[in-house]
């Protein structure tokens, strides 16, 4: 059933690709016609913001070649030095086009303030103006076109260009008002804006490189997919508890991952390999998650006074601040062993402490016992 599943992905992810393509396809083709009107139209009227607006037009068909070159390379079939796959590939792709829009910002704001230090008289036409104007229409539906797909789709490149897009409607809707101005008091602003302009751009290009750096990193878990699928998992009878929960990012919609679940100690090895199976195939269903791993606790059923124990532990362990989770708590009176974790917010000023005091009153109440209490981290903590 989980190979099944994992094939009807596989033609979702064909899907995907195709949706990607096609709209960068019809990004480059409306670039590079507005490209060539504005460029004819900004020399023409020796207008600089005209031109940078040309050359902007240029980039985002860069842009959009560059995600389809990414989407291809993201989709190659995953091999023995690449295991899991290509996907991360879109994020650097990500990564190009927002250096692209940095370096088109940073250049726009070096020629403008050229044109403020020798300024040029432009000489605008109405032909131009329509031309301009139609240019930020065309902007503005292909900028919210292009970002809503690439939402839809879970497409970073796809995004970036979009706010890139609606960016240059912005652009040329400054040089639209400028030769309006001009046109009405004869005063030549257009340089003026186009650098506050250019300023606007080199920020949205840093803002698109630091998330896009930050996904390459790795993000903590989503909580709220973390919630969802602990609740998928603890569903399943019999299975009291879901911690240590670990995701790990392998592109758009790409993730696998580990879990420890706590079970009854009287599960056999027959059960707990059942248990296992029907967990995964449950979570990769409704969440399109693998888990990889699923580590096993061992909970206390049969000893009334080892569950006294466990209630006389859990009051400690909770009586300390910024304490998160206790489990995998597990006692063996024959072997006087206690075993459990504990989940430490990273609220704490010395999260070593908080263990230190916890270990320290739980080895007071059992002095008899040797412990072993590992400090855990909550990779969803909000």
């Amino acid at each position: 059933m989980l190979i099944k599943a994992m094939q009807t992905e596989d033609s979702a992810n064909d899907s995907r690709e195709k949706i990607i393509i096609r709209t960068s396809i019809i990004g480059i083709a409306a670039n590079v016609l507005l490209a060539g009107f504005k460029a004819v139209i900004g020399l023409m009227s020796h207008s600089i913001a005209i031109v940078m607006d040309a050359v902007n037009n240029i980039s985002d068909a860069g842009s959009s070649l560059i995600t389809i070159i990414g989407t291809k390379l993201a989709g190659r079939e995953p091999d023995k030095k690449h295991p899991f796959g290509y996907g991360r590939i879109e994020y650097l792709s990500a990564m190009i086009i927002s250096v692209i829009v940095l370096y088109a910002g940073i250049t726009s704001f070096t020629e403008s303030v050229k044109k403020i230090i020798s300024p040029d008289t432009p000489d605008y036409s109405p032909v131009s103006l329509i031309i301009v104007a139609t240019g930020v229409a065309v902007k503005i539906i292909l900028g919210r076109y292009v970002k809503s797909t690439g939402e839809k789709v879970n497409s970073s490149s796809l995004i970036n260009s979009g706010e890139d897009a609606v960016l240059d409607s912005v652009i040329s809707a400054s040089t639209l008002v400028a030769a309006i101005l001009f046109l009405i008091t004869g005063l030549s602003v257009e340089a003026w804006l186009g650098a506050i302009i250019s300023l606007v751009i080199i920020k949205s290009g840093f803002d698109m490189l630091k998330d896009t750096v930050s996904q390459i990193l790795g993000e903590r878990n989503d909580p709220g997919i973390a919630k969802s699928i602990k609740e998928t998992v603890i569903g399943f009878p019999d299975v009291q508890g879901a911690y240590d929960l670990v995701l790990n990012n392998y592109g758009p919609d790409s993730w696998n991952g580990s879990i420890h679940i706590e079970v009854p100690d009287t599960y056999s090895a027959d059960m707990l390999d059942q248990l296992i199976r029907s967990i995964q195939e449950a979570v990769y269903q409704k969440h399109r998650v693998i888990l990889t791993a699923i580590g096993v606790y061992s909970v206390n059923t049969k000893d009334d006074d080892i569950i006294a124990a466990k209630k006389q532990v859990h009051d400690i362990v909770f009586s300390h601040e910024h304490i998160l989770q206790m489990h995998g708590f597990y006692m063996d009176k024959d072997r006087k062993t206690l075993r459990f974790d504990i989940v430490i917010s990273f609220d704490a000023k010395d999260r070593r402490k908080v263990y230190d005091d916890v270990v320290a009153e739980v080895r007071k109440e059992f002095p008899d016992y040797r412990l072993s209490i590992s400090m855990d981290t909550d990779f969803a903590e909000g």
